[in-house]
């Protein structure tokens, strides 16, 4: 048989085995539909070993100077909402029709939820190199480390997305849906990228910086003056009306709300240092070491053993509580105020900035470069306050509120405790079978009664103690008194009777003697215990009981002679002098004001405070500088100016001898 010869032809493309276009551009879809769920499955498991294994292992071996929690930053997040994707995305078989459908659903449905969280995550990427690069050296962490910073999610999601949709054919079902998904990626990486530049501008502003006087003085130059002074300039302009400010209501309300929030948080744990530290105060008395004054010796036994159970296992256990878990915590929010608060400083120079560079704008229809990256510094910070102060409000606010409930919370539970311990004791105490109404009363009544007695003691004693006399002067005193008495009439003149120190916004603190002009005789709530006064220029308040009017005659006394005019004579203190005629002598002592020390054996040692008799108002010569006086039985010469007259009630003039 003669061999048959027949030419091949060229095949179709299924017969040579090479798909067509269609089957080409399903191909790719399939496969990036495959590598969009193995790499998700892939970076999961990685994020999961990071946190779960290599973050343990640091955890534990307790490194010094390892930040831990800022390393891994919010690794748990990106977890949770990885493992959300993955499990929408595995629901469906990848060959079912609706799949690219169901696809498209589950990124806009998480969108904004993958947003938030690669947010902060992206945001938190240059604290984390700046981490990594710290503990670089240390190899057997390098690796895990780096593993941990370098993983990069959310814009292969974009990248996947796209050529999906470049492998779908627009006339499918699902195709507007994969367009809207991809455009959904787009605009998250865009948001994500901006947020995180934001961060960076506010990262900036926020870094601690530890500059000496000098590295202070070395800053300024021509250009940082030329700043502060254009934005002073536009301070001024401002306050005195010649150009209106830039009104910016929503940031505006959210401020005051913040201001209102801080003033909150300040005041609570103020109050509530305040309350801990008279608690404290309570706690170092134990009257059950002490011997008291009580009815049988039964109540006696009980009161002791009572307070001793209430000082040794209540009371420390509720000052433990309470400074944990209200005292702590408050102290904790009050430093979070710090950040905020220099980003809205930050915010007023820039804005300053801003007004001025659109002012040249508008005049000259162009600026610099670096004027435009000032507005830009400004729109960025603008706009990172109104995005993150109402989280920072909201959650403060929260915190707060919490604090609050805490503390009612652990006041519950310890008159709990305290009522569960004495139970066992109050029938063995005095006044125990007394209704709850008439004991209140009864112990209201005790206290007060009790108080006001203590009180009366207090005035008494006082008044004894610390008559009502004016003080000597010191040469700055006298100063004082002349520039006060040049402005107010004398009866305002006041001088203070103690030591004052204020303890409240706008309160004075003065020195005992010194002197004030009294300009209103109550505070702004109408609380007359409280007087508002000058002292050299400043104005506060100070106590009303602490301050004694200042109408003395005759000579001025310092520690140190010195000559006076006219004025400061009709306005000194009473003193040791020939112008002290025998009429004013008996109703009065004199007293040492000062210590003095003998130099010679003509003179005389003095103690302050010391009772002395004056024999002579002048020395043999004549000059009235120097006293003759006696002094526990020793006669010598002390200095007029050292020596006060403090007036006794009760003493007749035939018991005083001078």
């Amino acid at each position: 048989m003669e061999p048959i010869y027949c030419t091949v032809l060229p095949g179709s493309p299924d017969e040579l085995g090479v798909p067509p276009e269609a089957d080409k551009t399903k191909h790719k879809q399939s496969l990036a539909i495959e590598e969009l769920l193995s790499t998700e499955r892939g970076y999961l498991n990685m994020i999961q070993l990071c946190a779960v294994d290599i973050r343990n292992r640091l955890k534990q071996k307790q490194l010094p100077d390892f930040d831990l929690e800022g390393l891994f930053a919010n690794i748990d997040d990106v977890i949770d909402v990885s493992s959300k994707l993955l499990y929408q995305l595995e629901l469906m078989d990848t060959e079912n029709p609706q799949y690219l459908q169901a696809l498209s659903d589950t990124f806009l449905s998480m969108r904004s939820e993958l947003e938030n969280t690669y947010k902060e995550y992206c945001a938190s990427y240059s604290n984390i190199l700046i981490l990594e690069a710290r503990y670089r050296e240390r190899e057997e962490l390098d690796k895990a480390i780096q593993e941990t910073i370098t993983i990069q999610r959310i814009a292969r999601y974009q990248l996947l997305l796209q050529t999906i949709l470049k492998n779908t054919e627009p006339s499918h079902p699902a195709y507007r849906s994969l367009q809207a998904t991809v455009d959904s990626t787009v605009a998250l990486n865009s948001n994500i990228n901006e947020y995180k530049r934001l961060k960076e501008v506010a990262d900036k502003y926020n870094k601690p910086e530890n500059l000496t006087l000098m590295d202070k003085i070395y800053r300024i130059n021509t250009h940082s003056i030329a700043k502060k002074t254009a934005r002073l300039s536009q301070m001024l302009k401002h306050e005195a009306g010649f150009l209106p400010k830039t009104e910016d209501k929503e940031f505006d309300a959210l401020e005051e709300y913040f201001l209102a929030l801080e003033r909150g948080v300040a005041d609570l744990q103020d109050n509530v240092s305040t309350f801990v530290k008279h608690f404290e105060e309570f706690l170092s008395r134990r009257p059950h070491e002490c011997e008291l004054d009580i009815e049988t010796e039964v109540a006696f036994r009980n009161y002791k053993e009572l307070s001793a159970i209430l000082h040794k296992h209540i009371y420390p256990k509720y000052m433990h509580r309470l400074k944990s878990l209200v005292l702590q915590p408050l102290c904790s929010l009050q430093e979070l105020f710090a950040c905020p608060q220099n980003m809205i400083r930050k915010r007023l120079h820039k804005l300053l900035d801003f007004e001025k560079i659109e002012e040249k704008r508008r005049e000259t229809g162009s600026i610099t470069y670096e004027e435009q990256e000032a507005a830009n510094t400004y729109q960025a910070i603008n706009t990172l306050l109104l995005t993150e102060m109402p989280k920072f409000n909201g959650m403060a606010t929260q915190l707060l509120i919490r604090a609050m409930e805490t503390f009612i919370f652990i006041q519950r539970d310890f008159a709990a405790d305290v009522n569960h311990i004495a139970s066992g004791y109050l029938q063995h105490l005095p006044h125990n079978k007394l209704p709850d109404y008439t004991f209140w009363s009864w112990a209201e009544g005790m206290f007060l009664k009790e108080a006001k007695s203590l009180q009366q003691i207090s005035q008494t004693f006082e008044a004894e103690l610390n008559p009502h006399f004016i003080l000597p002067l010191t040469p700055s005193s006298q100063r004082r008194l002349s520039e006060l008495t040049k402005r107010y009439k004398s009866e305002q003149i006041y001088q203070a009777s103690s030591d004052i120190k204020g303890g409240r916004d706008m309160d004075l603190s003065l020195s005992r003697g010194e002197l004030v002009a009294v300009i209103q005789e109550m505070d702004t709530k109408g609380d007359k215990r409280r007087w508002l006064v000058e002292a050299g220029g400043n104005r506060g308040y100070v106590p009303a009981s602490r301050i004694n009017p200042y109408h003395p005659t005759g000579q001025t006394a310092s520690p140190s002679p010195a000559i006076v005019d006219e004025a400061s004579k009709r306005h000194s203190v009473v003193v040791v002098s020939p112008a002290i005629e025998s009429p004013v002598l008996p109703s009065l002592q004199v007293f040492a004001a000062y210590d003095f020390s003998a130099r010679s054996i003509h003179e005389v040692s003095l103690r302050a405070g010391e009772l002395v008799t004056v024999l002579e108002h002048h020395d043999r010569q004549g000059n009235p500088q120097w006293t003759l006086v006696e002094v526990q039985g020793q006669k010598g010469y002390v200095p007029s100016n050292y020596l006060m007259v403090v007036p006794v009630p009760g003493i007749s003039a035939s018991s005083r001898k001078t």
